[in-house]
């Protein structure tokens, strides 16, 4: 026999699967009134939706970074938009599985869907579907990373409106400078920490560009020999966190400052939002076109 389906049977699913009123009265409707059944249906209606939304492109989201006496992690979650970033569920969610990494020790994405969610028993990947289908937006844990503490070291990490995060360890200093240079790295993206991470490809492929660029200029070979080095010391000291001017003081350079405190980087982890995915451009006009012509 049928159960009636009330307003408070309604809202009961809406509670559980936090799904709309309407999709919620239609789930029951065709469970006629089963309230598990109707909830097993919806979650595995959720699923299809999720693996549909699985190719959409989701370039948003948040940085966290958490850290104990052992270790610190760095996790990226995508969504879509901006808007969902900012969710309490969306949040939650990151938060949660952020933790999960942390206190287990998780150090890959695929490791990390299949982990088990302390609160609820559930994997993180059925808990992201489930998510996928009450937001309904693709959502990604996309990369973590782990600076493991080691002795006599400082760790400092600094989030920037979730979504730019970055950890820095020193060997020597103390907490107020690692956080400093973390400010630094968020500001001024170094890409590593000294002349000498930066591959000799990577060099020369600088100064076959500044060569061509230095020869237009038709000035003797020697005043050309000296432009070329003095465009490669200061590509150098661009692209590494050495070489850069210290963000609060630009009168030194970030080597100076460590070498007052007798300190030295050990490494850095810094991830932005969305960096390296390519986002479709739409055409906003094309866009209203296709909409009025599909009507």
């Amino acid at each position: 026999m049928a159960t009636p389906i009330t307003a408070a049977l309604v809202q009961e699913l809406r509670a559980r699967t936090g799904a709309g009123m309407m999709d919620c009265k239609k789930a029951l409707t065709a469970a006629e009134g089963n309230l598990d059944a109707a909830a097993e249906a919806m979650r595995k209606s959720g699923q299809i939706q999720a693996e549909k939304k699985s190719g959409r492109i989701a370039a948003e989201g948040l940085i966290l970074i958490k850290s104990n006496a052992e270790r610190s992690i760095i996790l990226e979650v995508n969504c879509e938009t901006d808007f969902v970033a900012r969710d309490e569920n969306f949040k939650q969610f990151a938060e949660t599985v952020t933790q999960l990494a942390l206190d287990k020790h998780i150090g890959s994405v695929e490791a990390l869907l299949t982990a088990s969610l302390p609160t609820t028993g559930e994997t993180v990947e059925k808990t992201r579907q489930d998510l996928i289908a009450k937001i309904g937006e693709n959502i990604q844990i996309r990369r973590l990373a782990f600076v493991e503490a080691k002795a006599g070291s400082v760790i400092g990490f600094y989030v920037h409106t979730g979504r730019l995060g970055t950890i820095v360890q020193l060997q020597g200093g103390n907490e107020q400078l690692a956080k400093d240079l973390a400010l630094h790295i968020i500001a001024n993206s170094p890409l590593v920490v000294s002349a000498d991470d930066v591959s000799s490809a990577v060099i020369e492929k600088e100064r076959e560009i500044f060569t061509a660029q230095a020869q237009a200029s038709g000035k003797p070979q020697a005043v050309i020999d000296k432009m070329i080095a003095g465009r490669i010391d200061k590509f150098l000291n661009e692209v590494t966190l050495l070489g850069q001017l210290f963000i609060k003081d630009e009168t030194v350079n970030v080597k100076t400052l460590l070498d007052r405190s007798q300190a030295k980087v050990v490494g850095f982890v810094r991830f932005a939002v969305g960096e390296g995915i390519e986002k479709p451009k739409e055409d906003f006009a094309e866009a209203v076109m296709a909409q009025v012509k599909a009507s």
